[in-house]
């Protein structure tokens, strides 16, 4: 494999660790920047570049895990000592709130996983996705409450938790952004943009790991020791980028809120719908 084929899966993997943790959606620009520029099905087979960018996935979630370990720790009640001293809290974020926010996102993404990735995987859907996202991003810091009335990722409640579940559902669509989606119906639930982006975080781990380790176990067949440097390169390069981008980002929120990312959003569709169509 020549360097030029690895630099495409250095550069995919950027993509894919420094947008999929932010609210721009990295599914939607995977889209445009492969489809516009990278071309990577000219380069590899259709289903090699689809297992390509579950690896890079694979990569992001892992640096979701690193940077939330304690976290991690405290829900599955692996080390007790823990438990009190995660950010000062009482260990009171269970597992069980998690499992509520994931059920609605899980149960409409298995029902329509393959008519999603048959029919809205396009360009034209993403400039959609990325708009209307914007829109509800701006409408959460124009109606949030002036005063969060969640601070703190442990106060959240079983109804928070459904309610984020069902938000989420809108990121099923390409370009809408899971963590744009997801925050943003947390601020207009009154929760602070860090404790929304906090519970946002952890409850990726496990819908994007039991969804890319079932594509990743029906695409076994496409890690050919060809195809396995472009593969480690991708996935390492996505962990780098998604772990820098992770710790920046949850530095930032409460002060920048989301407007920015609306704005970048809003320009980017504009941007893409000139040059592509």
């Amino acid at each position: 494999m020549d360097f030029l084929t690895l630099l495409k899966a250095i550069i995919l993997g950027l993509v894919e660790g420094l947008t999929e943790f932010a609210p721009v959606s990295s599914t939607g620009h995977m889209i445009i920047v492969d489809d516009m520029w990278l071309k990577s099905e000219e380069f590899l087979t259709k289903y090699v570049a689809n297992t390509f960018k579950i690896v890079i996935q694979l990569g992001s979630i892992l640096a979701v895990v690193i940077v939330f370990k304690d976290r991690f720790v405290q829900l599955l009640g692996l080390d007790r000592k823990k438990i009190a001293v995660v950010r000062g809290s009482a260990g009171r974020l269970k597992l069980a709130h998690v499992i509520v926010g994931l059920i609605p996102a899980g149960v409409l993404g298995l029902l329509f996983d393959d008519y999603i990735d048959e029919h809205l995987f396009s360009t034209s859907t993403v400039l959609i996705g990325l708009v209307i996202g914007a829109l509800l991003m701006i409408a959460a810091d124009r109606f949030a409450p002036k005063k969060p009335l969640v601070e703190s990722v442990d106060q959240i409640t079983y109804r928070h938790a459904l309610a984020v579940g069902l938000i989420q559902c809108l990121s099923l669509w390409p370009g809408f952004s899971r963590s744009g989606s997801t925050i943003s119906g947390g601020v207009l639930l009154g929760m602070s943009h860090r404790a929304a982006a906090d519970f946002t975080f952890i409850m990726a781990v496990p819908i994007m790991a039991g969804a890319s380790g079932i594509s990743l176990l029906k695409n076994l067949e496409y890690f050919t020791l060809d195809a396995l440097p472009f593969f480690i390169v991708g996935f390492i390069s996505a962990f780098v980028f998604a772990l820098i981008s992770i710790k920046f980002f949850l530095k930032l929120i409460n002060r920048i809120k989301l407007v920015p990312f609306a704005i970048y959003r809003l320009v980017l569709a504009a941007i893409v719908y000139l040059v592509y169509f």
